[in-house]
């Protein structure tokens, strides 16, 4: 067991987030979904395809504290702001929230003063076309999918459509996410405040 101090754990502060990080961020997330790199081991793209439901599951039935568990400690979570290749060094994003943030999220929306979730939202999303690369690192792959969420709430119906991008790493029978990347269709238009994590 790996015993970290104050200043290693990532609850508490951001230690990892780095121009190295931002850096193997764009390295990991460029020139990846290549025809060569596509796995094609049924066995392996049945458990990844399994590991977005369950994601998409736990967010929909708003299993927040499940969510987070499967992430690493060093993870991100990233909805750029533009379309195509994006530098979060350079633009900005609608979400780049490292591990300490994405607790800091899920913490505000269980409490009962995050007024644009008051009531929660109603969601149904659907993952589809999933589709596994190799990176060249044995326990862990790239995974692209298509997203698709209906939202219902304060009596309007909002579609939310995306394609992801996730960087797992093998852990166990499962995976466990590096980073997830949410590519909104219309990423660089109004959003009126996405309250919900896509």
């Amino acid at each position: 067991m790996i015993t970290m101090t104050k200043s290693q754990n990532p609850s508490s502060t951001s230690y990892y987030v780095s121009n190295e990080f931002y850096q193997k961020v764009i390295d990991d997330f460029s020139d990846w979904q290549r025809e060569d790199l596509e796995v094609s081991d049924l066995l392996t793209r049945d458990s990844c395809q399994r590991f977005l439901v369950r994601e998409s599951r736990d967010l929909q039935d708003l299993k927040l504290d499940d969510w987070l568990t499967l992430y690493e400690d060093e993870c991100l979570y990233w909805v750029p702001g533009t379309p195509g290749n994006s530098d979060p060094r350079r633009e900005v994003a609608v979400a780049f929230d490292d591990r300490r943030r994405m607790e800091d999220r899920v913490y505000r929306l269980q409490m009962a003063y995050a007024w644009s979730q008051r009531p929660p939202s109603r969601t149904i999303r659907s993952v589809s076309n999933v589709e596994v690369f190799a990176t060249g690192v044995e326990d862990i792959v790239m995974v692209r999918s298509n997203l698709l969420i209906n939202e219902f709430w304060a009596e309007e119906f909002r579609l939310w459509g995306a394609w992801c991008g996730h960087r797992l790493k093998r852990n166990g029978e499962s995976w466990k996410i590096l980073v997830k990347q949410v590519n909104l269709i219309d990423c660089d238009r109004n959003l009126r405040n996405p309250s919900i994590i896509l």
